[in-house]
Formats: structure tokens, sequence, C-alpha cells
């Protein structure tokens, strides 16, 4: 199982790397998807099926696929032609570098941080989690409302990208 976990994890820092580094929007945007997917085997395979299937629906379903169809629909030059690395790229290494630290040793010294083996998280918060999700007096309304934002944003970039006719782009 560690070694499905390493492989997963792998791929996942592999094209989460490429999502920085690629030069066009659209590979970008692949790379972006199979990081997503990476993150929501992850999920899974730590028996978190809720979160996998949440990754899945909400990240890849909707928002990477509004990116793709973002840039599918904007008609510009899809690479970038300027430099690709900036010049002080050593500061945010080193402050990545710091805050992976501190990340580490908070997590290390959390005693609810490692469960023991046949141990689980507690389901009961996944099924609050859940029955709030959906339920009107709490969490439905502003899942409502994004997806109308999103849907928004979905048609008014079909709008700016439809070429109108006597040449008015």
């Amino acid at each position: 199982m560690q070694i499905f976990f390493v492989i997963v994890a792998a791929v996942t820092l592999g094209s989460a790397l490429m999502v920085v580094t690629a030069r066009r929007m659209m590979h970008a945007a692949l790379w972006l998807v199979l990081t997503l997917f990476g993150v929501a085997v992850i999920f899974a395979s730590l028996e978190a099926s809720f979160f996998a299937v949440v990754q899945v629906i909400v990240y890849i379903g909707a928002i990477a696929i509004l990116i793709i169809f973002a840039v599918m629909l904007t008609r510009r030059v899809m690479a970038d032609d300027g430099p690709q690395l900036v010049k002080r790229w050593w500061l945010a290494a080193i402050a990545c570098a710091l805050l992976l630290g501190g990340m580490l040793y908070l997590y290390t010294t959390w005693p609810g941080f490692m469960f023991g083996p046949g141990s689980s998280p507690d389901l009961e918060i996944t099924k609050q989690l859940g029955a709030d999700l959906v339920d009107p007096e709490k969490y439905v309304i502003p899942f409502e409302v994004a997806s109308v934002l999103l849907l928004a944003a979905l048609i008014g970039a079909i709008y700016v990208s439809v070429e109108r006719k006597g040449g008015k782009a």
C-alpha cells in the first residue's frame, strides 16, 4: 500500500510541477486536472471517500473544466514568449521551505495527526458535513450562489469570445 501511495504522490507532485512550468495554458490546465485527480486518489486511499468524490465533482468536474473552457474560448496566443523564470525565484523557494518546515513541525507535534492501524477519523463528522451541505438552513444557499456565479462566468466567456458581424470583435 505504501508503494501505491508513493507512486500516486510522485505522479501528483510531478504533474503539479508541470502545471507551473508548462509554456502553454492548455497544457497547464490539463496537468492541473491530473494533479487534482491524484489528490482524489490519495483521498480514496485514505478511505475518505466523501472528500474523494467532492474532489472529482467540484474541482475536476467544475473548476478545472471551467478553466479549460476559458482557455479555449479566448482567442489569444497560448504560448508565453516571456521569460519563464523570475529573477528572485530563490526567495520564493526559501519561503516555501520555511512554510513546509513549519507545517511539518506543527503536524508532528499535533496529537491527532497520525492514526494508528485499525483506527480512522470520526465518520460522524463526515455525516454531519454531508447533512449540512444539503440543509437549507446551513450551506446549500452558498453552494447554489457559487454555481450561479460559475454559470454567469461561463456565459460571459462565451459572449466575449463570439465574433460579431460587421468587423467588431
